[in-house]
């Protein structure tokens, strides 16, 4: 179900609770409404949809992907950008990122994965992993 976004900034500072098998419908509604508003985000997390659950969604090129307690391991190549958000009124806002990231998560049948991402994949799942850590850009 595509649900409304949320845009309080004290309710989208709160820190995510762990993710469990309860909350696998979170995980769906929060692709689908990543998908309905696929012309203007790459990427989202449960707080954004009113769950402080930590659950991201992001497009991993053309994929739809979902992520189950997502954890950064290791980052390397701090870089400097700019970033907007679909939850905060403004424009984008400077912040700093890093080129390559090591990232451990569950799946929908919360088995363990690990991956290194780079580039704008990386980019997209830091920034929705400060979501879940209640960090605003």
């Amino acid at each position: 179900m595509v649900r409304e976004l949320m845009h309080d900034p004290l309710f989208l500072a709160r820190k995510s609770r762990a993710a469990t098998a309860e909350d696998l419908s979170i995980g769906q509604d929060l692709m689908e409404t990543l998908v309905a508003h696929k012309d203007t985000c790459v990427g989202m997390a449960g707080n954004m949809i009113g769950q402080t659950v930590r659950i991201i969604a992001f497009f991993d090129g053309e994929t739809p992907t979902v992520m189950y307690n997502p954890e950064i391991l290791k980052a390397e190549g701090p870089y400097e950008t700019e970033e907007g958000c679909l939850s905060l009124l403004g424009g984008p806002r400077k912040t700093k990122r890093f080129e390559k990231i090591k990232v451990r998560w569950e799946n929908e049948k919360f088995q363990k994965r690990i991956k290194t991402f780079t580039g704008w994949t990386a980019q997209i799942i830091q920034h929705e992993v400060d979501h879940c850590n209640g960090v605003l850009i």
